[in-house]
């Protein structure tokens, strides 16, 4: 377990549609639970300390909706 500081974004993401494996994953923590059905286990593993996590929302003619987040994970202190 770790402490959270502020600003810190955590996403569950929502859950894809059913065809996630074409269109990819919206949750970090899907992709290997897709590939455990797929393929009896996980080739994609989570996220670990100095991976960078990068999300931007736009609109359907791609003008940023508001602006994007890049963090990169990091061991507090």
């Amino acid at each position: 377990m770790c402490d959270l500081l502020a600003g810190t974004v955590v996403g569950s993401g929502t859950v894809s549609n059913e065809n996630c494996r074409e269109a990819g994953s919206s949750c970090i923590a899907e992709r290997p639970g897709i590939e455990m059905i797929d393929d009896g286990e996980a080739s994609t593993g989570l996220m670990r300390f100095g991976d960078r996590v990068q999300r931007e929302a736009k609109l359907p003619d791609g003008t940023p909706l508001f602006g994007g987040i890049d963090q990169k994970m990091v061991k507090a202190g």
